[in-house]
């Protein structure tokens, strides 16, 4: 396959970036996107030019580290991590615009390597879970119902890429923190900290600069792990709640 990329290079945060057009060929539709990207990358260097920085890490979909916007979409075409989109996706000829997730909380570093450290700070703010120490605790000492594991494992599936982020008209946080608020309150083992956790994580939030949610779920509709609009239903519910039950 023979493709055409344009894609964002900016040398640093403080410095300006634009679209840079690379032809790039014998790529092999069994490719994945990161490794199109490792060939053009080689090339570069021999040509004594400047790589094209991305991150990445475990390169199966897991991490969350690897993230672009393709063709304006997160991820791609598909709706799965950048890392796991195969060049069979495309077709020989096409014209492929690749940038960094967009958003005034996501400063860029370099290229199309983002700061995502807002999502560190907010899950940082939700602070502990309340547990005993000393001997593990028998394996059905705490019950907790079915419908309780399933929410809170669907919500644990998220993996923090940012998507919804870069999705969102809004640049809103708001489904990456109904996942990580829902899937520690939803258990017993959540409860102590429960109104302090969704208010603290809420008002990090806003406070990281992250747009208002108006519910359009396109940020659904791009989670690479399917966390849906229940979630954030699930953290209006909460934070309501806290609010209520508020001194």
């Amino acid at each position: 396959m023979r493709l055409t990329l344009q894609i964002w290079r900016q040398p640093g945060p403080d410095e300006a970036g634009a679209m840079r057009t690379y032809d790039v060929d014998d790529i092999s539709p069994d490719m994945s996107f990161l490794e199109m990207l490792d060939v053009l990358n080689e090339r570069l260097i021999v040509d004594g030019d400047e790589p094209v920085a991305f991150d990445h890490d475990c390169r199966e979909g897991i991490c969350g580290a690897c993230g672009m916007v393709i063709d304006g979409t997160p991820h791609g075409p598909l709706r799965t991590t950048t890392c796991q989109l195969h060049m069979r996706e495309f077709s020989d000829g096409d014209t492929i615009v690749i940038e960094p997730w967009r958003s005034k909380a996501f400063g860029v570093v370099k290229d199309l390597v983002v700061d995502r450290g807002a999502f560190d700070r907010i899950i940082g703010s939700g602070g502990y879970i309340t547990a005993p120490t000393g001997a593990a605790p028998d394996a059905h000492a705490t019950p907790v119902s079915k419908e309780s594991a399933e929410t809170a494992f669907d919500n644990a599936e998220c993996i923090g890429c940012g998507a919804c982020v870069a999705a969102c008209p809004n640049g809103s946080a708001m489904l990456f923190t109904s996942a990580k608020v829902n899937h520690l309150n939803v258990l017993p083992q959540g409860a102590p900290e429960r109104e302090k956790r969704v208010l603290n994580m809420v008002s990090t939030m806003d406070d990281e600069g992250f747009g208002g949610c108006t519910l359009t779920g396109e940020c659904a509709t791009v989670c690479p792990k399917g966390i849906s609009l229940d979630s954030i239903a699930g953290l209006n519910r909460e934070f309501m709640r806290a609010l209520r039950k508020r001194p």
